[in-house]
């Protein structure tokens, strides 16, 4: 038997296994098919912050994730001499019309009191736009903000330098190809559709999409689905592009240069959908956009395209933290489009909740009791 068991070998569980690993936790993780096979293992890994205006508790707790995640990312780094495609390179926005740069304005003046991490300031620049193509000028007729927040990360290094580091605990065992039926954590234990059974001191479902359903089976009258899949499809070019130069986001577009001479495109978000691992014209349409805006991409070949199923809780926050009902239970997923820049605080909060130590301070609406409550 395991001390804590995770289900499902994304971002999330990863995260919670190598947390676990440094507390020195006797750990076991199921991934039913392989490591990153689901949503983390796309294309895009844009590392967005929330707008800095109307500032509250859960958009300081993002951004002090994502301040947060660079040196975690450093540290993975020096201890397993991977690269994870990290930087902070910082997004353009273009801005199409003369009201949106008088609200950008009134944004740049927000960021200077919130975006302030110790000595380190983070910057919203409304500027005209000179961009050397990087978009086309037409493409910002009333300039453009410039951030210098947000960052990037190759989300397949990234979670090939976490499987690398887990290497490094023998006390951590990672299981691919273990299918999971259904869990009872009153009996703390669960079953595999191969027909084993697996017994765990605790379990924590990270398991994307996958892990609403066997949350939901939980309940005596379910009233509702704890959340579902978002369908999303990008696409990689190879395009002759500076690695360093800045993320462009606009109207849910999303052109993210990485290393290796690789530009990323995307993504839709699709509540219905025929075909889940499927791409269309949908995606094209993306493509193009994106060569509109910066024609730099537009001779750019599409070296791959790709579609998944990212996990959206019925409450639209991550879904974090032990289940009411179950004290052997913890639940790690529903973070959609953010996972990525929260997945390492969120699974050292569950960590620490299962170890009983004192735990980060977590937004209500992101804990797991929130969630199951509301669907009463």
């Amino acid at each position: 038997m395991s001390e804590v068991l995770i289900v499902g070998g994304g971002i999330m569980g990863l995260w919670a296994a190598l947390m676990a690993g440094r507390a020195g936790i006797e750990t076991r993780l199921l991934e039913r098919k392989g490591i990153g096979a689901g949503a983390s293992g796309g294309l895009l890994g844009a590392l967005m912050p929330h707008m800095p205006d109307r500032w509250n508790a859960k958009k300081q707790f993002q951004f002090d994730a994502l301040v947060s995640l660079e040196g975690e990312i450093a540290r993975l780094e020096g201890e397993t001499g991977l690269s994870a495609g990290y930087r902070r390179s910082g997004r353009i926005m273009p801005l199409g019309r003369q009201h949106l740069r008088d609200i950008a304005l009134g944004h740049q003046q927000d960021a200077e009191r919130h975006w302030v991490a110790g000595d380190q300031r983070y910057h919203w620049h409304v500027r005209d736009a000179d961009t050397d193509g990087w978009p086309a000028a037409n493409a910002a007729p009333f300039g453009l903000v410039q951030d210098t927040l947000a960052a990037r990360v190759a989300p397949r290094r990234l979670l090939a330098t976490l499987r690398a580091a887990l290497d490094a605990f023998p006390h951590v065992q990672i299981e691919e190809g273990a299918d999971v039926l259904s869990i009872d954590p009153q009996h703390a234990r669960l079953a595999l559709f191969d027909g084993r059974e697996v017994a765990f001191g605790h379990c924590i479902l990270a398991a994307g999409v996958a892990s609403f359903p066997l949350v939901d089976r939980l309940a005596e009258r379910p009233q509702a689905a704890s959340g579902g899949p978002v369908k999303g499809q990008a696409a990689l070019l190879r395009a002759d592009i500076d690695p360093a130069a800045p993320i462009i986001f606009t109207d849910g577009l999303y052109i993210v240069p990485h290393e290796d001479g690789l530009v990323a495109v995307g993504s839709t978000s699709e509540n219905r959908f025929a075909e889940p691992f499927s791409t269309d014209a949908q995606l094209d349409a993306l493509i193009e956009r994106a060569v509109a805006l910066t024609p730099l991409l537009r001779d750019a070949p599409v070296i791959e395209r790709w579609a998944g199923l990212r996990p959206k809780a019925t409450g639209r926050e991550p879904m974090v933290g032990r289940h009411p009902e179950y004290e052997r239970l913890s639940v790690l997923t529903g973070g959609f489009k953010v996972s990525f820049g929260l997945a390492h605080v969120l699974a050292g909060f569950v960590i620490d909740e299962i170890a009983g130590r004192r735990t980060a301070e977590l937004p209500q609406s992101f804990r797991c009791e929130t969630h199951i409550a509301a669907l009463q």
